[in-house]
């Protein structure tokens, strides 16, 4: 399984978990993200972890950008870690 390397790239973070330019590698363990974040983004990391190339614009590539569902207050970017 492949480490993914997260990075914030935006943040108003209502709880102060997140600020811009904080970067996570996940590696087997989740993060210390918030739980609706990290619910968001699991699929996406899985899916790259195990191989899977995603949409990213006009390309097919092992990574995303994503945003929290409360009202997209925090910017995300997943990719692997080379």
């Amino acid at each position: 399984m492949e480490k993914v390397k997260l990075t914030i790239t935006d943040s108003r973070c209502r709880g102060g978990y997140c600020k811009k330019g904080d970067e996570f590698i996940i590696d087997d363990l989740c993060p210390p993200l918030c739980h609706e974040l990290w619910h968001t983004i699991y699929p996406l990391v899985y899916a790259i972890q195990n191989g899977a190339e995603l949409d990213y614009g006009n390309i097919r590539s092992k990574q995303f950008d994503a945003r929290c569902p409360d009202e997209g207050r925090v910017c995300i970017h997943g990719e692997i870690l080379k």
